[in-house]
């Protein structure tokens, strides 16, 4: 009796066992986004833009880019945070737009009024 049941006890493991061990494949790579581009790939890109963006607002004469932020997205930069004058605006997304690699730019600087509020 006992070893009739270890029998039927390893027929069932058997047959349970194997669709959850068997592997999903895939022929796309890991990291892959819905469109078809590597989002690994793309985050770099990204992160190389965004720096070269703030790189060239730092070289920029009379530019203070410290409260400035900078994000960028398959080409397209947000530009946020403060500046001091108001004249530094369109200078920032001038600045922004001549860098090599960006589609379009999105200016939402603000004025830096100081103070606690």
């Amino acid at each position: 009796m006992r070893v009739r049941t270890v029998s039927m006890m390893l027929a069932c493991a058997c047959l349970l066992a194997p669709p959850a061990l068997m592997a999903q494949t895939t022929d796309a790579p890991m990291n892959q986004g819905a469109a078809g581009t590597n989002v690994t790939n793309q985050k770099g890109a990204d992160r190389a833009l965004a720096k070269a963006v703030r790189r060239a607002l730092g070289k920029t004469p009379g530019f203070d880019s410290s409260g400035v932020f900078v994000r960028a997205r398959s080409g397209v930069v947000t530009l946020s945070g403060s500046v001091r004058s108001g004249d530094q605006i369109p200078v920032a997304g001038d600045v922004a737009r001549s860098v090599k690699g960006v589609t379009s730019v999105n200016n939402k600087l603000g004025l830096f009024h100081g103070g606690n509020g």
